[in-house]
């Protein structure tokens, strides 16, 4: 049995770092990968998916110092599912990749947000 995925997208958020009682050093962000395709009438259409990304300690202090929001990145890991209660009682799940292994592609473009403004 195999649980493997790569994904190459853009990261939507600055890494946020966190570290556990126990010193483990964890990165997490977003990243956006877009499809395109030709709906039913030919017409080109996108869809873009969100997926949260954890780094842990080596890669994630490496995620943290070198990639900012807008960056192309190339992620290989396994896909995390997880269970819990909130503080209403309620149970809710959560999806996640976990990253083995992190490439970075492109830089983010300077000043890209101001440009856009």
């Amino acid at each position: 049995m195999k649980n493997t995925v790569t994904l190459v997208g853009f990261v939507g958020n600055t890494p946020e770092v966190r570290e556990t009682s126990g010193s483990a050093t964890i990165t997490s962000l977003s990243l956006a990968t877009t499809r395109s395709f030709k709906d039913i009438e030919g017409n080109r259409q996108t869809e873009t998916e969100w997926h949260r990304v954890t780094c842990f300690n080596g890669i994630g202090k490496s995620v943290a110092e070198h990639v900012a929001k807008g960056a192309m990145i190339m992620v290989a890991g396994r896909i995390h599912y997880s269970r819990w209660t909130d503080a209403e009682g309620r149970t809710r799940y959560g999806c996640e990749v976990i990253a083995e292994q992190v490439e970075f592609l492109a830089r983010a473009k300077e000043g890209g947000a101001a440009k856009a403004a």
